[in-house]
């Protein structure tokens, strides 16, 4: 199928509250990952990658980074071939609400499927790390005749708490669907696994106007695709098709959560990493300023010399490590590590100064933080507590700009 009978929208508009306080002066899509990259960078990417290239990135809450990246960063396609990637805030335009769910978004904003009259709509969320070619979900959903097409990946059962849980026949067409269930349905010839949602919803344009204003009208609902949207379609009798994304990958991982966010970027500097931010077949894209080369820089002062090191680490451009040693990490750009300092395990961002002979370990250090020299975090969970936020594994996250005292 040609992909210019499909729109694109990239819900971008939540509040990120789990990921706070990253989140604190920013949206949840536009929060750093992975050293250069923005994490709505990776859906985008699978966008462009996949052929798909009209696309609405929906914003609302704390937008503005966000707005300004897309931007700055993802001018890649032609408006003179009807090629577009335009951001859309919130407008109340069918009302006095902002976007009340997921399917109250699109549904606020479903002038624009009337304006395109596509034959697909594609609705992803922007802030899910994995590579996925849609076009092969497409040619699925074209062949099956199903109204939408509901991708899916294996996950442990003790996983279902945080995901919607799709029951399948042996067609793969569904044939149940429970929102964040106790007791889910387990695969068949599984039992110890779920097939989870993944949040991401194709559906043939006129099947989805009129789901949207049947939901619009209902009161009772929370106008939501995973509660209210994809029930009643099964409901009522419509063709839901799974897609087993397993066919493509296996490495999904949704980094709405502190710690998922921290375990996904540790994933990167694994010996054998289960995402590859280095494939050339699928170009990972975003906004990059002009920084100079990364320096390791040996110090020559008093003493014995120290070496400037990096071991199993991404370090970005722009960044001075000057005499210090980084291990199991990655670093954003222009990050400056002085000399005898330590940094282990830990998401450097950029702007980031580390003072001379400072230890960092298991933490998230948000953008333009000074470390003062000599300064611990990660060592000291309760003193941690105290100054900055904890999460439930105990990764430290100091917030952006925090100004912490110089030691006495």
């Amino acid at each position: 199928m040609m992909t210019r009978n499909v729109l694109t929208f990239v819900l971008a508009g939540g509040k990120g509250e789990r990921l706070n306080p990253l989140t604190r002066d920013r949206a949840k899509p536009a929060v750093p990952f992975g050293g250069n990259y923005r994490i709505i960078d990776f859906t985008l990417s699978n966008c462009i990658n996949s052929g798909l290239r009209r696309i609405y990135v929906l914003i609302q809450y704390k937008s503005f980074s966000l707005q300004k990246h897309i931007l700055a960063g993802w001018d890649v396609v032609s408006t003179q071939l009807g090629e577009f990637i335009d951001v859309i805030p919130a407008q109340q335009r069918l009302g006095q609400d902002w976007y009340k769910g997921t399917a109250d978004a699109i549904y606020q904003n479903i002038y624009a499927i009337n304006d395109h009259a596509p034959e697909l709509v594609l609705i992803l969320a922007g802030d899910h790390l994995y590579k996925m070619d849609y076009q092969q979900m497409i040619d699925a959903h074209m062949a099956s005749h199903a109204d939408v097409t509901v991708p899916c990946i294996r996950m442990p059962k003790e996983e279902s708490l945080n995901f919607g849980v799709i029951e399948v026949d042996s067609r793969s067409f569904i044939c149940g669907f429970q929102e964040k269930p106790q007791a889910p349905k387990t695969i068949p010839d599984d039992p110890g696994a779920i097939y989870a949602s993944m949040g991401i919803y194709l559906f043939n344009a006129k099947a989805l106007v009129n789901e949207l204003e049947r939901d619009a009208a209902d009161v009772r609902s929370d106008h939501d695709f995973g509660k209210n949207i994809i029930p009643k379609m099964l409901a009522s009798g419509k063709k839901l098709l799974a897609y087993n994304f397993g066919l493509q990958s296996d490495y999904w991982r949704d980094i709405g959560t502190r710690d998922a966010y921290y375990q996904a970027n540790m994933d990167l500097v694994r010996a054998q990493s289960p995402f590859d931010l280095y494939d050339k077949a699928w170009p990972l894209r975003t906004h990059h300023s002009h920084y100079p080369p990364v320096c390791l820089k040996t110090v020559h002062e008093d003493g014995p010399d120290v070496p400037g090191v990096a071991i199993d680490s991404i370090i970005s451009p722009g960044c001075f490590i000057e005499g210090g040693r980084v291990e199991r990490s990655v670093l954003s750009p222009v990050v400056t590590v002085g000399r005898g300092a330590l940094i282990q395990d830990s998401v450097i961002m950029e702007g980031v100064v580390v003072g001379q002979g400072a230890q960092i370990r298991n933490a998230i250090i948000d953008k333009h933080v000074v470390i003062p020299a000599g300064e611990k975090i990660g060592y000291d969970l309760e003193l941690d507590r105290e100054r900055f936020a904890v999460t439930a594994s105990g990764i430290v996250i100091v917030a952006k700009k925090t100004a912490i005292p110089e030691l006495s």
